[in-house]
């Protein structure tokens, strides 16, 4: 089955579960085609995050351009909008330079953002994040997450209590435009002016499953509690959004001595299957994407040579 891709109307969306080799197939397709990688990676935005993260190498990165990668610190703000509004810009300037937009991540929220649209209005002001900072500081997260309570309940039921990030921006908004946050996402999605061409990679659970398994031995080989470890001694609370990711939080663990290394890599290979059943699910209930079973496919009918031919026609 071949897929019709036009460069100067198409995006080829890369999805599935992780582990699944998504970042593989782009970087052959990039081999073959003059293309762009736009990550959407929630967690590869962040810089210092590289082993837990399965980022790129740095010869994997030099092999394309990618974007989206380290842009962003571990205590940083970025939502799914931001990044939307963003990608959306870099795509526009890919296609002006004749080249095709490969978005590539297993970000729901962020892929759905990309394409359908999900913003929240433009609205930022330094000062009252700073004002934010200061309240925090001297009367704690407490107080904060109970004034957005009494201002937007309906957000507030749906953060976490630590989500320091989440609350001051929902606080931020209120501040400077008088509006709830939950009200600017309820309006009327804005699709992209793109045609998005989804690819789904999948493979037999069992398999997928080892492949996480073997993935999180090779993290832990490649010196995840080290990077851990240089995170936290450069003074990143273990309670960051970011920081609360699989792979993360179990470190922490370990170097908090809650848990021993045994029963670190027990969870966090049970988180990292969970994970993977989530984004499965996520992916599909959309009936845009074209899945590619990898354990079946033979190299004659696998996507990238499906889509290199293709596109070069």
């Amino acid at each position: 089955m071949k897929i019709n891709i036009n460069q100067k109307k198409d995006v080829l969306i890369i999805v599935g579960p992780t582990a699944v080799g998504k970042t593989s197939l782009s970087l052959n397709i990039a081999d073959e085609i003059e293309s762009e990688i736009v990550s959407a990676d929630s967690r590869q935005v962040y810089k210092l995050m590289n082993i837990g993260t399965a980022k790129p190498t740095a010869d994997e990165q030099l092999r394309a351009v990618h974007h989206f990668i380290d842009i962003k610190y571990p205590d940083e703000y970025y939502s799914a909008g931001q990044y939307a509004r963003e990608a959306r810009s870099v795509i526009d300037t890919i296609r002006s330079r004749d080249r095709l937009a490969i978005v590539v991540g297993g970000s729901g929220l962020y892929i759905r953002a990309l394409v359908d649209g999900f913003f929240e209005d433009e609205v930022a002001d330094e000062a009252v994040k700073q004002s934010l900072r200061k309240i925090e500081k001297e009367n704690g997260l407490t107080y904060l997450y109970e004034k957005l309570s009494e201002i937007d309940p309906q957000l507030a039921q749906k953060l976490h209590p630590n989500d320091s990030q989440r609350i001051k921006r929902a606080l931020e908004v209120w501040e400077i435009s008088g509006k709830r946050l939950s009200d600017f996402q309820k309006k009327p999605n804005n699709p992209a002016d793109f045609n998005p061409v989804f690819i789904g990679l999948s493979m037999e659970r069992e398999v997928l499953y080892q492949r996480i398994e073997d993935r999180v031995d090779k993290m832990l080989e490649k010196g995840l509690i080290d990077e851990v470890r240089h995170i936290s001694k450069l003074g990143y609370s273990k309670n960051l959004p970011a920081l609360q990711t699989v792979g993360y939080k179990e470190v922490f663990q370990l170097l908090d001595g809650e848990i021993n290394r045994e029963r670190m890599v027990e969870l966090i290979k049970q988180k990292s299957r969970n994970y993977a059943k989530r984004q499965i699910t996520w992916f599909n209930k959309d009936q845009r994407i074209q899945w590619y079973n990898i354990t079946k496919t033979g190299k004659t009918n696998s996507p990238e040579t499906t889509i290199v031919t293709f596109v070069n026609n």
